[in-house]
């Protein structure tokens, strides 16, 4: 509670989370409803955002578009995890050639711009939701990977895990009972920023149009439907772009505070 940075974080992550999970009841309105007699109507009582090009409120959007984006980071962040943990703990646990290849194939995937490497994986697929997460976890697992291979070379010297040797543990039991349990504080904080970097990706591939499709309420296709009538209609550009600031901003702030705490435990 004294660390200004958990709570900051958190509690930015649960107001965004609480406008995701009550979508349903939050909005006022339905977020694909059209009128184009209520077309770029400025914030009102009425529409606490106000509405875009085709009359729809943009509060609604919004809030929906809550729901997407962090559904987009947790999905995407869960399976990065899944599988840096997977090839870290091969790789801190065998050694060897192992270790070689996994690294020197991690190394080659750290050659290229996460995001170009995205773009173009998403460009020969069918642009949806679901193939947005797989493709950002499928292509951001690294760097969990080091971590995971860093904390299980460091425990393998340990007295524990030498008592467990001895008893006869098997490698399984080794990785999954005594070694992992005792690596996930940083993975911890890799997976709270994770979350916000899945956030920017969603964002920035929906803002590009090949990211989530209309008429399904993003921020990032929010934010196009902006770029057009900027100069009109503010609200289509600002309000999205501060929502992705605050949250991206909240999670931030929780990992990094995260981190301050778990590396003076550490320490």
């Amino acid at each position: 509670m004294k660390n200004s940075l958990v709570i900051s974080g958190a509690v930015i992550v649960f107001i965004m989370g609480f406008f995701a999970l009550f979508a349903d009841f939050i909005a006022p309105f339905d977020p694909t409803e059209t009128n184009v007699m209520n077309s770029l109507m400025p914030p009102s009582l009425t529409h606490y955002m106000g509405t875009d090009q085709l009359g729809r409120d943009v509060f609604s959007r919004m809030v929906y578009g809550a729901r997407i984006s962090l559904l987009v980071g947790f999905v995407a962040v869960g399976i990065s995890t899944a599988l840096g943990i997977f090839f870290g703990a091969l790789a801190g646990f065998y050694g060897g050639k192992v270790e070689a290849f996994i690294m020197r194939f991690v190394d080659v995937m750290l050659c290229f711009p996460s995001f170009f490497l995205i773009l173009a994986v998403i460009a020969f697929l069918e642009p949806s939701i679901i193939n947005i997460m797989v493709v950002i976890g499928l292509t951001s697992w690294m760097g969990v990977a080091r971590l995971v291979r860093a904390e299980i070379l460091r425990l393998k010297n340990q007295e524990f895990i030498m008592a467990a040797q001895l008893s006869g543990v098997n490698d399984k039991q080794m990785i999954l009972k005594y070694l992992l349990p005792n690596a996930m504080a940083p993975v911890f904080v890799s997976f709270t920023l994770g979350v916000a970097g899945a956030i920017l990706v969603e964002s920035g591939l929906s803002f590009l149009g090949i990211g989530v499709q209309p008429p399904t309420p993003s921020w990032g296709n929010i934010l196009i439907d902006g770029k057009a009538t900027l100069e009109v209609a503010w609200w289509l550009s600002v309000f999205p772009g501060l929502a992705i600031l605050f949250t991206v901003l909240g999670y931030n702030l929780l990992g990094e505070g995260l981190r301050d705490l778990l590396d003076k435990r550490m320490n």
